[in-house]
């Protein structure tokens, strides 16, 4: 059953495609409507419990993968590599925190983009800009750019494949710590980071013999949870995908275990906010640095009133010149209204730039100061800096500059494969994850 009357069908949804075609629009939410959900409510009401024990401080939330989804990216080496990336970050987290850590994909979902501006002109040709694999094709003709529907079953579709193979390696043993050490094989190997990932993955496999050999049962160690995520943009899918569960006889949107709602989307009296107060997922919202002290009080009020724990996550996405000046008053905000919150930091968002070759990139030490940032704050206030929301993948590309790599605008053009912002590669996350596990040692000191 779909909960569609559920939702204010007069309220202003913004960043929604121009479909040329009702009647197409309704056929493709018909068809959304009848298939089975791709993720069950109780997974989503587990996650909400691991997200409520970040917020207080036992946990950490590891949140990575693609800014913008393709239908031809979703191959299986792809989402391995992803997985990978993602499974190492958590065991270097995990290993120097010793914080258990809650490891979420941005990914079987993740195929729609705002834009800052509708239509997009070259050579003196205006065509719609491209909004992502779930609205148009990103090659620049008028066919491709015309928002089509049908894509939106292609979604569906292609989550089904992504999510299928996750849970394939994630509960099939692929997962296991114990195989810690494949993890890092098929990799380019930065000397510095990969000796230090060995070292500790040497240490993880002697500690994890040594339970063994004194009765702990190692299929404890075979499997691990791994949950899905997407901006919940397009409101035709998410709709379509939201059901009655039959426990609790409450709405969840089955598209993913956990959504958020964007920095242009989050107005109080949209679409969007309607649609999150009414879904009982784990819910993220994304702050930016215009957002004020009361702005947040009203979107606790909205989406969280009875401060149910795990309900709610703020993502920040500042900027590194702007975290220091801009988050202590959200988060004494909060602080003092005694809300249940986990706070997470988009450290890729507010450090884009575009590169003298045009590119659009991202430094890597000015992601690594907003966390860096983000820490100091939270130790400052007396808060849990509770986790990071990474756009990455388990590919040596070359989109980022700085890190291990030490990637230059000149190398940008040589594996530049981002359908729409620019990732960390795989020895980038991995660096960051190093960096981020000291930051989370010295924060419980």
């Amino acid at each position: 059953m779909n909960a569609n009357s559920l939702f204010n069908s007069g309220l202003i949804a913004a960043q929604q495609p121009s479909w040329p075609d009702a009647a197409a629009v309704k056929s493709a939410v018909a068809e959304l409507e009848s298939f089975p959900p791709l993720v069950f409510a109780g997974e989503c009401d587990n996650l909400k419990k691991r997200i409520a024990q970040a917020a207080s401080g036992e946990a950490f939330w590891l949140q990575g993968g693609d800014c913008a989804e393709t239908f031809v990216g979703a191959t299986a080496d792809s989402i391995r590599n992803r997985i990978k990336t993602i499974l190492q970050m958590a065991a270097v987290l995990q290993y120097f925190s010793s914080l258990p850590v809650i490891k979420v994909g941005r990914m079987a979902g993740q195929f729609a983009k705002p834009r800052s501006n509708d239509n997009e002109t070259r050579d003196g040709l205006t065509l719609p800009a491209y909004r992502g694999d779930a609205v148009n094709d990103i090659e620049f003709t008028k066919e491709s750019r015309t928002p089509n529907p049908k894509r939106l079953v292609q979604v569906y579709n292609t989550s089904a494949a992504t999510l299928n193979l996750v849970r394939a390696f994630t509960q099939g043993g692929f997962a296991d710590l114990r195989q810690v050490h494949s993890w890092n094989k098929g990799f380019a190997a930065d000397a510095r980071f990969s000796a230090r990932y060995e070292e500790m993955a040497n240490e993880i496999g002697r500690a994890l013999q040594f339970m063994q050999s004194a009765g702990v049962d190692p299929e404890s160690f075979k499997s691990v949870d791994f949950y899905s995520s997407h901006e919940a943009l397009i409101l035709e899918y998410e709709k379509a995908l939201t059901r009655i569960d039959s426990r609790t006889n409450n709405p969840y949107d089955v598209s993913a275990h956990f959504v958020w709602i964007g920095e242009r989307t989050r107005q109080l009296d949209g679409a969007h906010m309607d649609f999150a107060e009414k879904i009982h997922n784990p819910i993220g919202v994304k702050l930016g640095p215009k957002t004020t002290a009361e702005d947040v009080s009203a979107i606790i009020k909205r989406l969280n009133p009875s401060n149910e724990p795990g309900r709610l996550t703020f993502i920040t996405r500042m900027g590194a010149g702007l975290i220091r000046e801009k988050l202590p008053s959200l988060v004494e905000a909060v602080k003092k209204s005694g809300s249940v919150v986990l706070w997470v930091c988009d450290p890729m968002h507010g450090n884009t730039y575009e590169a003298p070759s045009g590119y659009k990139t991202r430094k890597f030490d000015d992601v690594l100061d907003e966390v860096r940032g983000f820490f100091e704050v939270h130790k400052k206030l007396g808060t849990h800096p509770g986790g990071i929301h990474i756009e990455l993948t388990g590919d040596d590309v070359t989109e980022c500059v700085g890190g291990g790599d030490q990637i230059s605008h000149e190398d940008l053009a040589t594996r530049y494969e981002s359908a729409c912002d620019p990732r960390l590669n795989h020895t980038q996350s991995l660096e960051l994850a190093f960096l981020v596990a000291e930051m989370l040692r010295d924060h419980k000191k």
